[in-house]
């Protein structure tokens, strides 16, 4: 695949975090930017320092290398491998380990709203094949009896599945690659950098000029507009991971169907929400590169969509974790926690009534 130089991140981020790669005398300007195709999704990394460039290609490769490590679709993974072992036990190593053991916290701290185990059921909707289709409620209830984290064994840096049962971790791969690149960042010196995976956002330090990164939150019912917002978020040293049924969708019957699948039905999650953002900061000193916030906040906007307002506010409000929220709701309204309340700028084109929570 080849490096592209980035010309905009507009999807994502209001203007300031745009610009192809360039160098200055000062090595705090000195900026590169490439855009990099992987994990079935646009990924931009701009950075700035005396090694912009370095840190913007190792992160390129680190997500490569990644992605041959966890695709469910590529043979050679780890995860394919554990898919197709036929409930026998494999070594899947301390990396992979580790965030199955993530991904098994997640699922119980939600109450089964995150479940790597419903990989079937997504298949089964199309989301992950050729054609989209609405499968039978036999079909469903059939694959739902091998949803669930019990299907899962983990033993140090060994697991195993129950026959039957497969798994994606593409809900929080986007999140550790995050938290792996936060590694890199740290590890080159690098002062300021925007990094953007898909909906996951990562905002390093500040602006060259002392303020905040910009990163915009899309419209649901504008999704086909770039330049469409629901808000605005001004954050520093932070991550900020959206999920929304506006990403991946389609239409049968007269019936929209998105592809966030809720596993206690088998069906699309209908919790009244069109999108949920997971806003947490980025400690630099504690970046270590393990599962950390990135994989957090990856995991958390899958599962807090599927449960819905009430239950997404009572889940942040239990402070089990450290994370704000912004929720679109489908009536038409922006609940934004207080914890990011100060950091929040309201679209006044949106149409959205806006609500501040505690």
């Amino acid at each position: 695949m080849k490096r592209f130089a980035a010309a905009a991140l507009a999807a994502l981020m209001a203007a300031g975090l745009s610009g192809c790669g360039w160098q200055t005398v000062d090595p705090d300007e000195a900026r590169e930017s490439i855009q990099v195709i992987a994990m079935d999704t646009v990924m931009i990394f701009t950075t700035y320092g005396e090694k912009s460039t370095h840190a913007d290609y190792l992160s390129e490769d680190e997500v490569r290398r990644l992605e041959s490590l966890l695709s469910r679709t590529d043979s050679e993974s780890v995860v394919s491998q554990l898919n197709n072992a036929g409930g026998l036990g494999i070594s899947v190593g301390e990396e992979v380990g580790g965030l199955l053991a993530a991904a098994e916290e997640y699922s119980l701290a939600t109450g089964g709203a995150f479940d790597i185990t419903i990989a079937p059921v997504v298949s089964a909707w199309g989301f992950t094949e050729e054609e989209n289709r609405v499968p039978s409620q036999e079909e469903l209830d059939g694959l739902l009896a091998l949803v669930g984290p019990e299907h899962v064994t983990l033993d140090a840096d060994a697991a195993a599945l129950t026959p039957g049962t497969q798994i994606d971790l593409g809900g929080i791969a986007k999140g550790y690659a995050s938290d792996r690149v936060a590694e890199i960042l740290k590890e080159n010196n690098i002062p300021r950098a925007t990094i953007s995976l898909g909906g996951n956002v990562l905002a390093w330090g500040d602006r060259p000029d002392g303020t905040p990164w910009r990163v915009g939150i899309q419209d649901p019912q504008n999704a086909d507009r770039a330049d469409a917002y629901a808000g605005m978020l001004k954050l520093e040293n932070a991550f900020a991971v959206t999920s929304g049924g506006y990403q991946r969708f389609f239409e049968a019957d007269g019936r929209t169907y998105h592809h966030i699948i809720d596993p206690a039905t088998g069906y699309p999650a209908d919790s009244g929400l069109t999108s949920v953002t997971v806003v947490a900061d980025c400690d630099w000193d504690e970046v270590d590169g393990r599962p950390g916030v990135g994989t957090m906040c990856d995991a958390l906007s899958t599962a807090l969509f599927v449960m819905g307002e009430e239950k997404a506010l009572d889940f942040w409000r239990s402070g089990v974790y450290d994370f704000d929220l912004v929720l679109v709701t489908e009536d038409g309204r922006v609940v934004v926690t207080d914890g990011i309340a100060n950091e929040f700028e309201a679209s006044e084109e949106s149409g959205y009534s806006y609500e501040v929570v505690s």
